[in-house]
């Protein structure tokens, strides 16, 4: 599964696609994790553990992006 997905931007740049689409995405998946961690699954509960820790830096990359955007537009 891959999380982060990019668009070539202009130069060495790159631009991300959606970081809010990709937090979705992720969300999604938390979900469907969550119920065979009920039943004890060890795998499930190792992906779940993963998927939160990748959540959570991406929060943190989405509002970063936000800030700057809110910043370089004019008022």
């Amino acid at each position: 599964r891959q999380l982060l997905s990019y668009a070539q931007g202009t130069g060495n740049s790159q631009v991300p696609q959606s970081k809010y689409a990709e937090l979705l995405a992720i969300v999604e998946e938390l979900g469907k994790e969550i119920r065979p961690t009920y039943t004890g699954s060890k795998s499930a509960m190792e992906r779940l553990k993963r998927d939160i820790t990748l959540e959570a830096c991406l929060v943190q990359e989405c509002l970063a992006e936000t800030e700057r955007n809110a910043r370089s537009k004019p008022p």
